[in-house]
C-alpha cells in the first residue's frame, strides 16, 4: 500500500505543476493586464504603465515569466496582489479557512447523507419511500447549480427568513459560543446548497451498489447463520458497497471545489472562490495564479484521500495502483 500511496503522490505533483503552468499561460494570453484597470486614470500616462509592467516583469516572454514564478513559488513567494495591495499569501491565508469550512461541511453532509440514503434505498428497494426519494434525487440533479443556489436564496433566506441572506456572520454580532452558533447559522444554507447535487449522485451510486451486494453469496451465508437485517446491512454489505462510491469520490471533491466559486458569490461567503472571481475581474494575475495553485493542491489532496480510502475498502486495487 505504501508503494501505491507514493505513486499517487508523484502523479499528484505532476498534475499540480501542469495545471498551474496552463493557468499561468492562459491568463497572460488574455487581453489586458493588472495595470489596465489599476492605473486606468487620466493622470496616469502610458509610460507609467509601461514602467509598472517592466517592474513586475509583465513585459518579459511568457516562458521566462513562468520560470520566474516557479522559482518564487519554490521559495514560498506567491507575488503581490495589485487589486488588494497586499501579498498574495496574506490574501489567500485570510480566505482559505472560510472555504475549508464551507467545503468541509458540504462534504460531510453530501457523503454522510448520500451514503445513508443510498444504502437505505438499496436495502429497502420495495418500499414506496425508497422510490420516491430516488425520484427526488433525480430532480435535484436535473436542476442547474446556479438555479438551485438562487432558489435556496429566494426561498429559505428571503421569503421564509429561516437563514441569513449572505455573509459569514452577523455584523457586530455576539462572540463566544453565541458567535459560533451565528457562523453555523450563516453556514447552513450555502453548505446544504453545495452538498445537495453531490449527495444525490452519491445516493444513486450507493443505491446501485447496495442492490448488487444485497443478494451476494456472503450476505446470504450470513443471513443463513442467523444475522439480523441491520447487522447484514451495516457489517456485511456496507463496506463492499462503498467501493464504487469511493472510486467516484475524487470526482465529487473536484466538483465541490469547482462549485464553491458560484456558491460563495451567490451567498456572499468570504472565501477563496469569491476572492478568485474578484481577481479575474481585476486581471490580478498573481492572485489568480495563487488561488488556482491552492485549489489544485486541495483538489489533489481530496482525490488522493479518496484513492487511499478506496485502497482500504478494496485491497484488490493495491495491485493496480
Amino acid at each position: 500500500m505504501r508503494r501505491a500511496v507514493l505513486s499517487r503522490l508523484a502523479q499528484a505533483a505532476f498534475v499540480v505543476l501542469l495545471v498551474v503552468a496552463a493557468c499561468f499561460t492562459l491568463i497572460r494570453l488574455a487581453p489586458g493586464d493588472p495595470f489596465f484597470t489599476a492605473l486606468d486614470q487620466p493622470t496616469v500616462t502610458e509610460a507609467q504603465r509601461a514602467a509598472q509592467r517592466a517592474h513586475f516583469g509583465y513585459d518579459r516572454p511568457i516562458p521566462e515569466q513562468l520560470v520566474r514564478y516557479a522559482a518564487n513559488v519554490a521559495r514560498g513567494e506567491l507575488g503581490w496582489s495589485h487589486s488588494r495591495g497586499e501579498p498574495v499569501r496574506d490574501a489567500l491565508a485570510a480566505s482559505i479557512p472560510h472555504t475549508l469550512l464551507l467545503v468541509g461541511a458540504a462534504l460531510l453532509v453530501a457523503f454522510g447523507a448520500g451514503i445513508a440514503i443510498g444504502s437505505w434505498q438499496g436495502w429497502h428497494r420495495e418500499r414506496w419511500l425508497a422510490r420516491a426519494s430516488d425520484v427526488a434525487g433525480l430532480t435535484i440533479l436535473s436542476v442547474p447549480d446556479f438555479v438551485l443556489a438562487l432558489l435556496a436564496l429566494m426561498g429559505p433566506a428571503l421569503a421564509w427568513r429561516l437563514f441569513p441572506v449572505g455573509g459569514m456572520r452577523t455584523e457586530f454580532g455576539p462572540g463566544g459560543a453565541a458567535g459560533v452558533r451565528d457562523v453555523l447559522h450563516h453556514l447552513a444554507l450555502p453548505a446544504l446548497t453545495l452538498a445537495l447535487p453531490v449527495a444525490a449522485v452519491v445516493a444513486r451510486l450507493q443505491r446501485t451498489a447496495m442492490l448488487a451486494v444485497r443478494d451476494a453469496d456472503f450476505v446470504r451465508a450470513a443471513r443463513a447463520r442467523g444475522a439480523g437485517e441491520a447487522r447484514l446491512a451495516v457489517r456485511h454489505a456496507l463496506r463492499n458497497a462503498l467501493v464504487p462510491v469511493l472510486a467516484y469520490a475524487g470526482v465529487q471533491v473536484s466538483a465541490l471545489i469547482g462549485g464553491v466559486v458560484l456558491i460563495e458569490h451567490v451567498f456572499d461567503w468570504p472565501g477563496m472562490g469569491r476572492l478568485m472571481l474578484a481577481a479575474v475581474q481585476a486581471r490580478d494575475y498573481p492572485l489568480v495564479a495563487g488561488a488556482v495553485l491552492v485549489s489544485s493542491i486541495g483538489t489533489v489532496i481530496g482525490t488522493m484521500g479518496a484513492d487511499v480510502a478506496l485502497l482500504w475498502a478494496d485491497p484488490r486495487q493495491r495491485g493496480t495502483a
